[in-house]
């Protein structure tokens, strides 16, 4: 049995009510004054590349809850000529935004569970200087979806704004809770089919001497997958700010999944992204703008696991 798994921050998919209509936020971010009237263009393209994607289980990431999910579900994603989700799941996180992980999947889901409320008490991880051991320790959530054989972690890491350090610390102990729960969740962690994905929010450069925050994640204990790409193809975001290109969408398998799924190579699929992203030399979905219209800021990444 193949399984397509696939991750994508959908960026800020929010359903309003304007003017007595249901309509959703486009691809933009609510702090950047954008063209309200770009939204719906931006909408339908988020649900044509999904469509393209023909994944089984979609991480999602940046839904603000179950309504939005199942409105985009029923008005963007089957008109665009998808196959119905029947599974979708979206639970409140801590985003002050309301902004949360999530997932549609068409396989039955056997087991759910969030972790918004965990804390660092709960987990037995030292607290830095400074935090509270009793607050919950994820920026969002990190949800456990088991399919089949396989279960998933669905996460999305602290951003590294607006401050660089405290972002770090707080990624850092995202990273140490995601496996904390792995280990505690499987007798043998390097033995279980298990799947770190999302958007983690890693830059590209860590400043001078310091560690990747989610170093624990990637030291011996998961195989990052994108690193079987090429290194010039190991990028999924454009910050139009500095000019960068980073690959905070990861896709980390367990070792044994791993091995069982050797040849298993994650595709990036850029044709989403706005034309500004110049390094992105391939086709791109019909009605794409400079910057807007597009699907997200964001390429999905998605991978086929042959042997499942």
């Amino acid at each position: 049995m193949i399984m397509r798994v696939a991750t994508f921050n959908v960026q800020n998919l929010r359903l309003r009510r304007l003017d007595g209509q249901d309509q959703l936020h486009g691809a933009w971010d609510s702090d950047a004054p954008e063209d309200k009237k770009m939204d719906p263009s931006d909408r339908r393209l988020t649900a044509e590349l999904l469509t393209e994607l023909k994944a089984d289980v979609v991480a999602l990431q940046e839904v603000f809850d179950l309504e939005t999910l199942d409105y985009f579900h029923e008005n963007f994603l089957l008109p665009a000529g998808a196959q119905p989700y029947p599974h979708r799941i979206c639970v409140p996180g801590n985003d002050g935004r309301g902004l949360d992980v999530a997932l549609i999947s068409r396989p039955p889901i056997s087991a759910m569970q969030s972790h918004a409320s965990l804390t660092l008490t709960e987990l037995d991880i030292d607290p830095p200087k400074g935090a509270d051991p009793d607050l919950p320790l994820f920026r969002r959530d990190c949800l456990m979806v088991s399919i089949g054989p396989l279960t998933l972690f669905v996460c999305h890491f602290k951003s590294p704004y607006p401050d660089v350090s405290t972002a770090w610390t707080t990624r850092r102990l995202e990273a140490l809770a995601t496996r904390r729960l792995i280990e505690r969740n499987f007798k043998n962690p390097t033995e279980g089919l298990w799947l770190i994905l999302g958007d983690l929010n890693e830059p590209s450069v860590c400043g001078v001497g310091r560690q990747r925050a989610i170093e624990p994640l990637e030291s011996g204990f998961a195989i990052d997958l994108m690193l079987r790409l090429p290194k010039k193809e190991r990028w999924t975001y454009y910050d139009p700010h500095s000019g960068l290109y980073h690959c905070p969408d990861a896709i980390l398998a367990s070792p044994a999944l791993a091995k069982l799924c050797s040849k298993a190579e994650p595709v990036v699929v850029r044709k989403g992204l706005g034309a500004e992203v110049s390094r992105f030399r391939g086709s791109r979905l019909a009605g794409i703008g400079r910057h807007r219209p597009h699907a997200s800021d964001h390429a999905a990444v998605v991978v086929d696991f042959p042997e499942l």
